[in-house]
């Protein structure tokens, strides 16, 4: 200190700077300071201050997390942190969402991020985790953030820290939230019975016109066609006829139109039926904290009910936790944390075409085919216990499911599962002292489990749908997942003057396994029996194990200089069972740099300069998730025929397989200025080399693919957040925060396939991965009502020559790159108001460009089935010489070609969180002993403009979408006491 110093600056992490008269005795207590506690960031093996960082992450707060009314803690990430996408997820209760962070990290290795738990890799059930037992979510995205987690860390890394005891007297936390659902996302615009009846006239009458067939015999034989009960399954006939006339007169044989005096006998809506009314969900959470200077704990119970938007759907967990740190010397500590939680849900089959898919099959059903059973008259026709009869018919055609009702099956089957999660953290540390030769130095061993056992069970009965041909089935399964983690971690901390180093060296073995046993039987006696005994004939029964080791050595170091100058090196080096001997050690590490500004003499004069900083960083990561354990090795399978046993090769080995590479560069800017904008800047490269991939084979080989390095792909954009305080008053506060994420695509190279098609994707090289391959559309022929398609021909001197045509053999010929789902810019913009004791929140996301290829749409505008549901928008089909309209003529036997036109606008605009609380005075509650008493509504998934009704626009990042259970929009109350 210069002896002409008058002023003593006093600082310290997470405390409140004073500044005090240079005296010859000074006693100092520091104050905790909240915002400055915010700035101090879990990372990998420890934790930072955000303003020292040489990487990239962000930090999502308990207050976030606690505002979304969710079972799983992955949907709390939306709209939290620049460059996370995240899909809406299921709708199905306690289900998750899917992440990716600064684009796809690999073709089929997985693009998931490593999930890490108070510390630990975590193998467990997201949903297991308790999100109100969530203290924060950092989530780190660049190489210098997240090299220390090597292998599994190239995707991101999503930090979770649980809550921890606290140094005081005991406080107890209780709360409460009660709340009900309904869609998110509204339905799509389906034909009601007229438009129905109308689209089946003209799919027959356009069938016998284009053969030469004059229009109105055309219109005369199509409703012949669709009444006559003779032709069977594949005509309407009277039995599904729902109004008051009789087919032959009901329909204009010109004109195509019901007749204007016709009116229904029965209207029901099979989608409707199946949907529940205001479905209920409730949470409570009791959580104990307390603490002194030598120990400290947290415990907490739970209880979530959610019930379903499909009916007879649900999820309940029941968690607790205990959390105790404890010092038994100045330097020996340790710790524990332990988590259980049992999972309970009744499900449903979705994401697939299947009838026993609720979702697919009341979405597509046509609305003339009644649910119950019906009288002449319309009239349901009732049991002796007076309940209307579910209608099983036979005679529905193609494309109502003959002899099934999917909303009996709702009642009549079953498909359940259970999970016993139990997850454990312990630790121990020696030395850590502050003072004395070993001053900085200190030894941490920690180890972590995650265990799951698990069941599952699917029933149909024996009666109706799936399973009637069979007299009913059943399937078990139970499957345990065990998996945990030791390390031992060297670790120095000292400040010399102005030198500050932290350095670790350290070892992890981590170890995965999982078991399987499940059998599925048919054949029962009569319905409602759950045991497989019950049943007579084995189709299936099977067991296997899967095991998964990693082993690695790590080291860290950490230097600044003048809290101005900030270096960190890191190093991991990985050996993984998926690869062999020879290429089984991968090497990874990071350098990165930060220069404060802020703290140079030259910027000391610019009093609104809160805190400026350059960073720069990077690095190379691993991944070895190529999809199987196993790759490098040649599998075998067992199967018998006619009773004699044999195997078969099922995969064939690659020994030269090896890690997938991801190189990393970041860039950053941040700065806080006039004590109120706080902005963040980053433009980021990611290289992925040596890519994992299941690349195609010939099928004359006998396989469909085999694992292999296969070339390198590029993602490269800008990550943009900005906190404003709009306004700061004495009982007002207002901060608006904005958040922009930018992702450009590139394949670079693919083995010695240029390109590989799949369906309407394309991976090519030099283009976006997953690219739309598609004809081009042109229009529709005015004069036909074909679908014209822009096609080409080649010229001598190979060039193209454009030009119509209705041939589809030729359009196909000719597909083209349309876009891909990436966006230009996503992210999302919140608000956050605060008057005296009330708050509100707002949290709106959005998306700009990209594109989808909607197959409920899809399937909805161009499915030949004649009993499948029909979009409004076919009423605007052409009909006749001379229309001009973007739809081609409805024709029962035109197989149609996916085009641009199929491909819809992926932009969005969602409001996703509102929360309003409010905090009841502290004076109010001092006469009653209480700490607090805080009361909230809160509206979650409120709404969503799209470019197309009943689009879900989230619904993965490949860009398709499917008949899945639809995301929930969750209304709820709740009051949280602390005492």
């Amino acid at each position: 200190m210069r002896s002409s110093a008058k002023t003593l600056v006093v600082s310290f992490v997470g405390m409140k700077q004073q500044e005090l008269p240079v005296k010859s005795s000074l006693k100092i207590v520091l104050e905790v300071d909240n915002q400055m506690l915010d700035e101090v960031m879990v990372v990998a093996y420890g934790t930072t201050k955000k303003e020292s960082f040489t990487g990239s992450a962000e930090v999502v707060k308990a207050d976030k997390i606690a505002s979304r009314p969710i079972a799983n803690m992955s949907k709390a990430i939306e709209g939290q942190v620049a460059g996370a996408q995240v899909t809406s997820g299921s709708g199905q209760p306690g289900s998750g969402a899917s992440i990716m962070i600064r684009g796809y990290g690999s073709i089929n290795a997985t693009a998931n991020p490593l999930y890490v738990v108070d510390g630990v890799p975590y193998d467990g059930n997201i949903s297991a985790i308790n999100p109100n037992d969530i203290e924060s979510i950092t989530i780190l995205k660049d190489a210098s953030a997240g090299a220390l987690y090597g292998s599994r860390g190239a995707n991101g890394v999503v930090m979770v820290t649980t809550k921890k005891g606290k140094n005081g007297k005991t406080s107890v936390e209780l709360k409460a939230n009660w709340g009900i659902a309904s869609r998110a996302i509204p339905r799509y615009d389906t034909m009601d019975e007229k438009g129905f009846l109308e689209t089946i006239f003209w799919n027959f009458r356009n069938k016998q016109f284009a053969n030469g067939m004059p229009a109105k015999e055309a219109g005369l034989y199509a409703l012949q066609r669709i009444g006559n009960p003779n032709v069977g399954v594949l005509g309407i006939n009277e039995e599904f006829n729902p109004y008051n006339y009789a087919i032959a007169d009901l329909i204009d044989p010109v004109t195509g139109q019901v007749r204007s005096d016709a009116t229904l006998k029965y209207h029901e809506d099979w989608l409707d039926e199946a949907t529940a009314s205001n479905p209920l969900r409730q949470e409570y959470q009791i959580s104990v904290t307390n603490g002194n200077d030598k120990t400290k704990s947290m415990y907490s119970l739970g209880y979530l009910s959610e019930d379903g938007l499909l009916k007879t759907t649900n999820f309940k967990r029941f968690s607790g936790r205990a959390n105790i740190d404890t010092e038994i010397t100045d330097w020996f500590k340790g710790g524990i944390n332990v988590n259980y939680s049992r999972n309970e849900s009744n499900t449903s089959y979705e994401n697939n075409s299947y009838t026993s898919n609720v979702w697919y099959s009341a979405q597509l059903m046509a609305p003339i085919y009644p649910i119950y059973q019906k009288n002449s008259d319309g009239s349901n026709v009732l049991d002796k216990n007076g309940t209307p009869v579910f209608d099983y018919s036979a005679n529905r055609p193609s494309g109502a499911n003959a002899n099934w009702n999917m909303i009996a099956t709702l009642y009549d089957d079953k498909r359940s599962s259970t999970s016993d999660n139990l997850s454990g953290r312990t630790y121990i540390t020696l030395g850590d002292m502050d003072k004395g030769i070993l001053e900085g130095l200190k030894f941490t061993t920690t180890f972590g489990f995650d265990l799951i056992n698990s069941s599952s069970m699917t029933y149909y009965n024996p009666y109706n749908g799936n399973s009637v041909g069979v007299n009913g089935s059943l399937e078990k399964a139970t499957g345990r997942t065990f998996s945990y983690t030791l390390n031992e971690i060297l670790s120095y901390n000292r400040t010399f003057n102005q030198h500050h180093i932290d350095a670790l060296v350290g070892h992890e073995f981590y170890q995965y396994q999982y078991e399987y046993l499940g059998a599925y039987k048919t054949g029962f006696p009569f319905g409602d029996l759950f045991e497989l005994d019950a049943a007579i004939n084995t189709l299936e029964a099977s067991s296997y194990k899967n095991e998964y080791a990693i082993q690695s050595v790590f080291s860290r170091f950490n230097y600044d200089y003048a809290d101005k100058y900030y270096l960190s090196l890191s190093y991991r080096t990985d050996g993984s069972s998926r690869f062999y001997k020879d290429n089984r050690w991968g090497n990874f590490w990071s350098v990165g740099a930060n220069w404060r500004l802020s703290q140079e003499a030259f910027m000391e004069d610019l009093d609104w300069v809160n805190n400026m900083s350059v960073k720069a960083s990077y690095g190379v990561q691993g991944n070895d998730a190529v999809g199987s354990l196993y790759a490098w090795q040649r599998l075998y399978g067992f199967n018998h025929n006619a009773n004699y046993g044999g195997t078969t090769i099922s995969s064939l080995e690659n020994k030269e397989l090896k890690w997938e590479k991801n190189g990393n560069l970041n860039i950053g800017l941040e700065f806080k200025l006039f004590d109120r904008v706080d902005a963040s800047i980053e433009w980021y490269n990611r290289k992925t080399t040596d890519m994992l991939m299941a690349y195609p084979m010939a099928t004359s080989t006998g396989f469909d693919s085999y694992y292999a390095n296969v070339g390198s792909m590029r993602n490269r954009g800008w990550d943009i957040s900005l906190g404003i305080d709009v306004l700061k008053a004495r009982d007002f506060n207002w901060k608006m925060t904005l958040i922009g994420s930018t992702v450009k695509n590139k394949v670079l190279k693919l083995a010695d396939k240029p390109e590989i098609i799949s369906g309407s994707y394309i991976i090519k090289e030099g283009e976006t991965l997953n690219s739309f391959y598609t004809a081009t559309a042109a229009g529709v022929d005015p004069l036909t009502g074909l679908q014209l398609y822009e096609v080409w021909d080649l010229d001598k001197n190979g060039e193209r020559t454009y030009y119509k045509t209705t041939s589809g053999s030729k359009a196909t010929a000719c597909k083209s790159i349309q876009g891909s789902r990436i966006p230009n810019l996503y992210g999302s913009i919140g608000n956050d108001f605060k008057y005296k004791g009330f708050d509100l929140s707002l949290m709106f996301t959005y998306s700009i460009g990209g594109k989808i290829l909607d197959s409920v749409y899809n399937t909805l505008m161009y499915s030949n089935y004649i009993g499948q549901a029909r979009h409004q928008h076919l009423e605007r089909a052409w009909k006749n010489p001379g229309d001009i309209t973007d739809i081609e003529r409805i024709n029962i036997d035109k197989t149609h070609i996916t085009t641009d036109n199929d491909l819809i606008n992926a932009s969005y605009f969602a409001l996703k969180n509102v929360t309003f609380g409010y905090t009841l005075p502290s004076k109010w509650l001092k006469k009653i002993q209480f700490e607090s008493i805080r009361l909230t509504a809160t509206a979650d998934n409120l709404f969503m403009l799209t470019h197309l009704k009943g689009l879900n626009p989230q619904y993965n990042f490949s860009g398709g979408t499917n008949f899945g259970y639809v995301p929930t929009r969750t209304v709820s109350f709740g009051i949280d006491v602390k005492f």
